[in-house]
């Protein structure tokens, strides 16, 4: 079986995890030159139903476009996790919004308040989206920040990326201090 890494980005339908699975996607595979499907999931309304982006990446040709085994899990509220995580592999990485996720089923994992980031980043809570993506390759180093930053701007008009690009940044940068061990996340890296 060809060398596969999987992800998975769930929530609910109106937190921009679609969008973020597409701006990974093609980050992923424009600038970091990796193989790459991208699926999504969501309910038949727009918002509050179920919403999940599972994206596959290879050095090769990717034979089967389906996610298998998880080896990252993001999950942005507590209903996302309780569907997804049985997906995750053993020693999978997951990433948590500690703000929406309170029942938590393992202590193997990354806890980030990644909505408040993005409250307190943009006064919005919107760009949660990014704030998650810029952690989630801080954590895993398959995409680097500038290439999302790159990818961002094909996909938002100008009103929106300045927002989008600071929360994005800004997810980085607590995931950064979080991994340098400092739990807050406060301070400088």
């Amino acid at each position: 079986m060809i060398p596969r890494y999987e992800i998975r980005l769930a929530g609910s339908g109106g937190q921009g995890l679609i969008l973020a699975g597409l701006i990974l996607a093609e980050a992923i595979a424009y600038f970091e030159h990796k193989y790459v499907v991208q699926s999504q999931n969501y309910g038949p309304e727009a918002r509050g139903t179920d919403s999940k982006s599972d994206i596959i990446i290879s050095d090769e040709e990717i034979d089967y476009p389906k996610a298998i085994h998880l080896d990252v899990l993001l999950a942005m509220n507590q209903k996302a996790l309780d569907a997804n995580f049985l997906d995750l592999k053993k020693n999978g990485l997951l990433i948590v919004d500690s703000g929406l996720v309170k029942d938590l089923p393992t202590t193997q994992l990354i806890a980030m308040p990644l909505t408040q980031i993005a409250l307190e980043t943009t006064k919005s809570p919107q760009p949660a989206n990014m704030t998650a993506l810029g952690a989630l390759a801080v954590c895993t180093q398959k995409v680097s920040i500038p290439s999302l930053s790159k990818t961002l701007a094909v996909h938002l008009k100008k009103d929106w990326l300045e927002q989008n690009q600071k929360a994005l940044k800004a997810g980085a940068r607590f995931a950064k201090k979080r991994l340098a061990g400092n739990p807050s996340g406060n301070g400088s890296v």
